[in-house]
């Protein structure tokens, strides 16, 4: 199913192994977390030991778990190759990789060039968007669970985008890279510790950009704040929170929403926060985390599991098959995330109670403070008297993406094509990336680490410093400048 025209990718891998073999033996199974020494406290070198301005000495067994040795240079302000056309390789079909197709081929200079997905017929409608969007039949790749490993081994891919169950996510990112391809992945990029570390080294040592693709991030509100906070509107930011509060007890018994039970399953596995994402990476953009400052410690606490087993007894007929199932995950989880300038973070995940979307977004500093869910904001000397003011009087510090693009096409209120336009523009023009994966690295770990945290009766757990020192180091983010060209 290649295209024969297309150019051969070598097939070895940096160790000279075949990377098919390497592929097909990586696995992913069993649920286990990989914390091993990096979870606990250690004793970290030099470069971990410095203090910042206003901010308490990070040493000891506050500086966190020792990085393994690195196996390549930094991907920190590695740019794209840059290129003419962005040739896409897309991996999962269901509602989110449907949806982003429409997408990606919206958007100038992208070409969807192969298609991936064990359900066939899922494969062919894709398929026949690309078709009708003018673009040529894309290559088809749906002969079971391991066929993406073809598509990512193409020759004429640019970029592969990874939207599957999350169980999938780390292979399908390895794979990619050790294809030589740059890899976005849909939230969260792994499940396990060990296994961010791996994505990270991966990155480094085949020079391929690694990414989680959080739309959150590029939200109207959340850039308008994130450009304010680094005017320094809100004053010295304190603190943070950012959650996942969204009630998805009717989809996730829905046999025809998820391609079988994969999302449930994880609350029989896991007790701590399964999707901190969304509300964790604003936040971390907001403080410039792995820019300035770094998250350095989490403590989690949860709830009993009751409400997906009070669910079913109301909605799921005895013989269903989910009866099998034992609920473990917390029905709310709440984080407290501590940062090496000493500020604060709460992250919130609640998918299994009733609760209206909340991602809750706030921020605040010595001068004021800005709550979403609904928005509202209060800063000096701006606003008295304890009264809440319009947070729509500052559309002036919209991102210059907002402002060039005020009514975006697609879902989520637009951020996912706000997302993909800056993505692909990004590669095109040979830009370094808003997010790397480093990012994708920090935003993910509270999955494994808030489970830890909650079992060890709310214990800080260390949250690894993935840049390896190299936080401390001032850079651009998502508050990006407007290119010249593109």
């Amino acid at each position: 199913m290649h295209d024969e025209n297309a150019t051969p990718e070598p097939d070895e891998n940096p160790e000279g192994r075949s990377r098919r073999s390497v592929l097909r033996t990586a696995g992913i199974t069993g649920a286990g977390l990989g914390l091993g020494a990096f979870a606990g406290g250690g004793t970290a070198g030099a470069a971990e030991s410095a203090t910042l301005p206003d901010a308490p000495a990070e040493t000891g067994a506050d500086a966190g778990p020792t990085a393994p040795t690195a196996k390549g240079r930094t991907m920190i302000g590695v740019p794209f190759e840059g290129r003419g056309t962005v040739r896409v390789g897309i991996i999962g079909l269901g509602n989110r990789g449907n949806g982003m197709i429409d997408l990606f081929l919206a958007l100038d200079g992208v070409r969807v060039v192969a298609l991936c997905d064990p359900v066939k017929d899922k494969t062919a409608r894709a398929a026949a968007k690309v078709v009708a969007a003018g673009q040529p039949a894309p290559a088809t790749y749906t002969k079971g669970e391991h066929d993406f490993v073809d598509l990512c081994e193409r020759g004429d891919l640019d970029f592969v985008y990874v939207a599957t169950p999350w169980d999938l996510h780390f292979e399908m990112a390895r794979t990619a890279m050790l294809s030589g391809k740059h890899v976005g992945v849909e939230c969260p990029v792994a499940m396990r510790l060990d296994q961010l570390w791996e994505l990270v080294d991966l990155s480094e040592r085949t020079r391929r950009h690694c990414m989680q693709l959080e739309n959150c991030c590029y939200g109207r509100n959340e850039m308008r704040v994130l450009r304010m906070a680094h005017a320094g509107k809100f004053g010295r930011l304190l603190h943070g929170a950012g959650a996942y509060n969204h009630d998805l007890r009717g989809l996730m018994f829905d046999p025809d929403y998820y391609e079988g039970p994969w999302r449930r399953l994880w609350h029989t596995r896991l007790r701590g926060d399964l999707y901190p994402n969304h509300g964790f990476g604003p936040v971390a953009n907001y403080m410039d985390v792995n820019r300035g400052d770094r998250v350095t410690h989490i403590s989690s606490f949860g709830t009993p599991s009751l409400g997906l087993a009070e669910y079913r007894a109301e909605h799921l007929p005895p013989g269903d098959p989910s009866w099998k199932e034992t609920y473990i995950e917390s029905d709310r989880t709440i984080s407290l995330v501590q940062t090496a300038k000493g500020r604060v973070i709460r992250l919130e995940h609640d998918v299994s109670t009733p609760h209206p979307y909340s991602r809750i977004n706030s921020l605040g500093g010595t001068k004021g403070v800005f709550e979403d869910y609904p928005e509202r904001i209060y800063i000096e000397p701006d606003h008295t008297d304890d009264a809440w003011g319009d947070f729509s009087a500052y559309a002036d510090w919209d991102h210059w993406l907002w402002k060039e693009h005020s009514d975006p096409p697609g879902g989520h209120g637009g951020m996912d094509y706000i997302m993909l336009f800056r993505l692909m523009q990004s590669i095109r023009l040979g830009l370094v990336p808003d997010f790397d994966v480093y990012d994708a690295a920090t935003w993910t770990a509270p999955v494994p680490l808030s489970h830890a945290s909650i079992k060890a009766h709310g214990a800080p757990q260390a949250i690894p410093d993935f840049t390896r020192g190299l936080w401390r180091k001032e850079r651009p983010g998502i508050d990006s400048a407007k290119p010249q060209d593109g």
